[in-house]
């Protein structure tokens, strides 16, 4: 909690990656949730895999059974029918381990993922304003996908190849060791060192590639997600080739991230299948020679043959599993890096829930400022008695909305209190500040759902009767019936489907249905026509009558019968006091209504004009 000195972010846990093994650690707790599931599945693999060493040495049995000096018809009558069965069911039981140990493990990966996305998400929203005007969308929902998806692979390549392969690697150096002598294993070891490190070292080299890739595809994603966002942005400029060739450049960079990434894996490749190849002429070699001497069967031949086929199948993939592996690691990281990022605005560990008993808002001596080196409160002391109505008027960048942001502790102040009914908010819980307020900003931005959805967010539950009886009191619900699918009408993406004066309408009708002690009205009516806004500013006096209500404005009309008039300019309360005596005083107020006075009345002049 920081209430005085610089306000910039407070830095994240770890400023670079984390290592492997710290990754893993942190993705443990979440697997080990399904201990049993873990341990079950551990046993399946090791099934699987003694069921899959078992089956060449079962082949060496059937063919040293066949391995007689009679003619095929007599070698056919003397191979034991028991040996060809139990080869069938090793075979069956490499199958059936393997999918058992999938069918059991499905759970555990699939639920740690959906807890680490469902957190991410949670911790997503309780960041504060400055890290979410900050971030890229586009970018970070690729971020959060690529980790939730970086579990399953993880989990996959590890859990299903690289152990499995550790365990039969084991198993079949043994047997050789055991069952012949030791340069067999000796053979397989060298191949298998010089394999992995040839491949740990160029995937090393190779990760940048991959890693450039990501970046890029990163980039070109939130490009477009942004360009058509802001759809309508880029038809008003006629910017569509502007787009086009700025989403260009992000894929001819990817394009060429993904070819070095493609060339360098044929190199990979290459080296893999060379000492692949040398590894089992050697193994070869050996064995026929043991044949040649007498020391070996033709059975131990085909044995040697089908471990190293065995082996290698799985190492031939070892370069793309250490790949997957480490760029799901990479990609865990950055997912796991969201979710510590520390939060600027946190509760207290004894915070308490607000009383709601007195509604009464207090600013006193506020000093704020986004950034350290551009200061926007000065200063600021006022109140808002309980069920009495405060406006704040002034010009652009006055500070007039950082006042609805703070007593909605987006932020938190350097100096100064901010008190709800006497208790300073940063020493409650932030749920409960917000519950206690309602708010219909001057930027209104809606879900991509129903009307009914929109308007029932500002109370979850509540009854279809009540949103209608919300939207009648707003206003909005004539012009709701008359679309076709009436409340179940989709208002597309940020409520680009509707008006400016519509969706402010269904926000009015929102706060309304919320029914909160404390309303803030963030020029509430900017976006509705003259007839509109005097029948809805009736509404609205009324719904405030009794609530302690914060109004910013910049058309003073409508502040008129506020019990009190807040004027600032850069960041600082100048005057104060009701209409009739800011008027009088003849200051800063009184210039500006007679400004706004004169500017509608020359409106009326020309409608009058315009209509003779």
């Amino acid at each position: 909690m920081r209430r005085g000195g610089d306000p910039s972010p407070p830095a994240p846990l770890h400023t670079g990656p984390r290592s492997d093994w710290a990754t893993l650690k942190r993705l443990f707790p979440y697997l080990w949730q399904y201990k049993w599931r873990v341990v079950a599945a551990l046993a399946f693999m090791v099934g699987a895999k003694l069921a899959n060493v078992g089956v060449p040495l079962l082949l060496k049995e059937l063919v040293d059974a066949m391995d007689v000096k009679a003619g095929t018809a007599m070698a056919m009558m003397v191979v034991p029918a028991g040996l060809l069965l139990a080869y069938g069911l090793l075979r069956l039981s490499t199958t059936l381990f393997t999918e058992l140990r999938e069918l059991v493990f499905a759970k555990a990966t699939q639920g740690a993922a959906r807890a680490i996305a469902l957190e991410t998400f949670k911790h997503l929203h309780a960041l504060s304003l400055r890290f979410h005007l900050e971030r890229q969308t586009g970018g970070m929902t690729r971020d959060i996908e690529r980790g939730v998806r970086g579990i399953e692979s993880l989990i996959s390549y590890s859990l299903y190849s690289i152990v499995p392969t550790i365990i039969e690697v084991t198993l079949v150096l043994t047997i050789l060791a055991v069952k012949f002598d030791a340069w067999f294993a000796w053979i397989t070891i060298g191949a298998l060192v010089i394999y992995v490190t040839y491949t740990v070292s160029v995937t090393e080299w190779r990760t940048k590639f991959r890693r450039e890739a990501n970046e890029f595809d990163s980039a070109a994603h939130t490009k477009a997600i942004d360009s058509l966002l802001n759809y309508e942005t880029v038809k008003y400029f006629n910017n569509e080739g502007s787009e086009a060739r700025r989403y260009d450049e992000s894929l001819e960079r990817l394009r060429r991230a993904r070819l070095k990434s493609q060339t360098t894996l044929s190199l990979l490749n290459t080296g893999q299948q060379l000492v692949i190849a040398i590894g089992l002429v050697a193994m070869l070699w050996r064995a026929t020679q043991g044949v040649i001497d007498g020391r070996m069967t033709l059975g131990d031949l085909v044995m040697v043959n089908a471990f190293m086929i065995q082996l290698y199948i799985p190492l031939n993939f070892l370069g793309v599993l250490y790949r997957e592996i480490k760029q799901s690691l990479t990609d865990l990281d950055k997912m796991f890096t969201l979710m510590e990022k520390e939060r600027e605005v946190a509760d207290k560990p004894d915070a308490q829930p607000l009383p709601v008993a007195d509604s009464t808002v207090r600013f006193e001596h506020v000093n704020f400022a986004y950034e350290a080196a551009r200061p926007i409160l000065h200063d600021v002391t006022f109140e808002i008695p309980a069920g009495k109505t405060v406006a704040v008027v002034g010009p652009s960048g006055s500070g007039k909305s950082t006042l609805a942001r703070l007593l909605y502790r987006f932020y938190d102040v350097q100096q100064g209190h901010v008190t709800i009914g006497g208790h300073d908010i940063r020493d409650v819980t932030q749920a409960s500040v917000r519950q206690a307020i309602g708010i219909v900003p001057q930027d209104t931005v809606l879900f991509n759902d129903t009307v009914e959805y929109n308007i029932a967010y500002g109370r979850p539950g509540c009854t279809h009767d009540e949103v209608v009886d919300a939207a009648r009191a707003a206003r909005i619900h004539d012009f709701i019936m008359s679309t076709p699918r009436g409340y179940q009408t989709m208002v597309g993406e940020r409520g680009l489907k509707l008006s400016g004066g519509e969706k402010q309408r269904v926000a009015i009708a929102r706060t309304l249905l919320k029914d909160p002690p404390i309303l803030i009205f963030d020029e509430a009516t900017s976006a509705l026509d003259s007839a509109n806004e005097r029948a809805i500013q009736a509404e609205l006096k009324s719904v405030a009558e009794h609530k302690t209500t914060l109004v910013i404005a910049h058309r003073l009309s409508t502040v008129v019968d506020a019990h009190e008039i807040l004027v600032m300019e850069l960041g600082r309360i100048i005057e104060r006091g009701t209409h009739q005596q800011l008027l009088a005083r003849g200051g800063r107020y009184a210039d500006m209504w007679a400004l706004q006075q004169s500017a509608e009345g020359e409106l009326r002049a020309d409608a009058a004009v315009m209509a003779k």
